[in-house]
């Protein structure tokens, strides 16, 4: 299934690919030129940002090791970084870059393009006491009250009353976006999440809500899962147990993902337990017609390992959803998995089936994180691991192998944006084709430590697109008329705002 061309993006510049240990990873326009570029956050060693050269077909570290450099900032050397996430938290269309750091106390960082450079807002005067406050294990962006502004959500690994999950956010009263001044407040509190739990993975998007607004779903380790739901007026209710998904399993935790698996427009939850039995909870409804998920792993998909990163997307273009399960080799071998979901026929569940995963399969890989994007552009997903936790290992990269049937497979691409123009991460988009619909959501934080690209990617096969609806967080509707004219291509969704 899966071809490694790390050493094809990284030649020439190996100082690109450090031998050093490697966390969370991320996908956003760092140089607001329009094209995407990967963010990996080291442990013990600078962050590096990594742009696709187009001419070159290699990848290069635009924060490098120069003071005069917009980027420098963002490589922060001076601390270990687990986890990374970017939204538009102040409203001015560019994504500000989060950091979860781990060696020094309340060391987070939360990066702003400001003057010209990258400079981190929560050392600002105005952010101290915000600073001082948090922990964080994982963390991901919601927009909760449809503003186009995001919050930052960070799920902690509480003990005893210190470390409720928490939320930052503008603070508008105190702020002046466009002087540069950005104040942050802490709103856990105010919204109903402020749980205390041993927290590991976070999603975010329209799992419960019609309407679009954006819900929060945490698979946490020691206790029952959350499963927050918007209630419209930026506060939230965790119905995880009334819907039949707390999973209280004792060590659970790991990578999540939404995605819709059967085809019924609703967003499902995969996720991995650590050591544990993973999970894949269809989303159905009760005689009233209230959301209940139900779990549909088979026991071949369910057997434990140690998980890391669950990411679920179609890889091979063939309109189906393919399941990519990455687990950390920390005692003895724990290959990485892949399995292949086909939607099932006349109301049946989902068929599942593991796949061969190729050069992926890495079974001594200290895999810590996982993302996926499109780097060149030619409608097939890259798969980007980062490796560390004990171990030192590089990045390593690899994308479907080709053959003759997926050269004739099409795709389409969707980008949504604010009414800002930044992404919006969050949203919706359904696409209706001829043979069914297939519907995803635009990335805001796929469970521990990463985050996606913030596109909604597409596999036709032989299909041919006929509508796309795009439902944002603050319940906006747009319906799009599509033809055969937009196979093989990529689409900006404005806001009808």
């Amino acid at each position: 299934m899966f071809l490694d061309i790390t050493q094809q993006l990284f030649r020439q510049r190996p100082e690109n690919k450090p031998l050093h240990l490697s966390y969370g990873l991320a996908v956003t326009d760092v140089d607001n030129d329009g094209q995407l570029e990967l963010i990996v956050a080291g442990f013990n060693g600078p962050n590096l940002v990594l742009k696709y050269n187009q001419s070159e077909d290699r990848l290069e570290n635009l924060a490098v090791d120069d003071p005069s450099s917009p980027y420098y900032a963002l490589r922060d050397e001076a601390v270990n970084a687990i986890d990374v996430c970017a939204c538009d938290v102040d409203g001015d269309g560019r994504e500000e870059i989060y950091f979860l750091n781990t060696n020094q106390v309340y060391s987070h960082k939360l990066f702003k393009f400001r003057n010209g450079r990258y400079e981190d807002i929560l050392s600002d005067e105005v952010n101290q006491n915000i600073a001082s406050q948090l922990i964080g294990l994982s963390v991901g962006c919601i927009d909760r009250n449809g503003t186009g502004r995001y919050s930052i959500y960070l799920a902690n690994y509480s003990r005893g009353v210190i470390g409720a999950h928490s939320l930052i956010e503008l603070d508008e009263s105190r702020s002046e976006v466009t002087s540069g001044v950005v104040a942050l407040r802490e709103v856990a509190q105010e919204a109903g999440i402020a749980k205390w739990i041993g927290g590991r993975g976070v999603t975010v998007g329209p799992i419960l809500n019609k309407d679009g607004r954006s819900d929060i779903f945490c698979n946490n380790e020691h206790g029952p899962n959350f499963l927050f739901k918007n209630n419209g007026n930026g506060t939230f209710t965790d119905v995880a147990a009334e819907s039949g998904i707390s999973d209280a399993y004792e060590h659970g935790g790991g990578g999540v993902m939404l995605t819709d698996f059967d085809g019924d427009g609703k967003l499902d939850i995969v996720y991995g337990n650590w050591n544990g039995p993973h999970k894949i909870f269809l989303q159905t409804a009760d005689d009233e017609g209230q959301p209940r998920f139900r779990n549909i792993a088979t026991d071949e998909f369910a057997e434990s390992s140690p998980i890391r990163t669950v990411v679920a997307a179609d890889f091979n273009n063939d309109g189906n959803i393919e399941v990519l399960m990455n687990s950390i080799s920390y005692r003895g071998p724990a290959p990485n998995r892949l399995f292949q979901v086909l939607p099932g026929v006349n109301g049946q569940d989902p068929t599942i089936k593991e796949m061969s995963i190729g050069d992926a399969l890495e079974p001594y890989g200290q895999v810590a994180g996982c993302t996926i994007a499109d780097l060149n552009g030619d409608g097939i997903l890259e798969v980007i691991l980062s490796h560390g936790e004990s171990s030192a290992q590089p990045i390593s990269i690899f994308r479907f192998l080709p053959d003759e049937k997926a050269s004739e497979r099409g795709w389409f691409r969707v980008r949504v944006m604010t009414r800002y123009g930044a992404p919006a991460r969050g949203a919706k988009v359904t696409l209706h084709a001829k043979t069914g619909r297939q519907t995803r959501a635009i990335d805001a934080g796929s469970g521990y430590l990463c985050q996606m690209e913030p596109v909604a990617h597409f596999g036709l096969d032989h299909d041919i697109p006929l509508r796309l609806e795009v439902l944002w967080p603050d319940t906006k509707l747009k319906v799009i008329n599509l033809s055969a004219a937009d196979v093989n291509s990529e689409m900006i969704v404005t806001h009808p705002g």
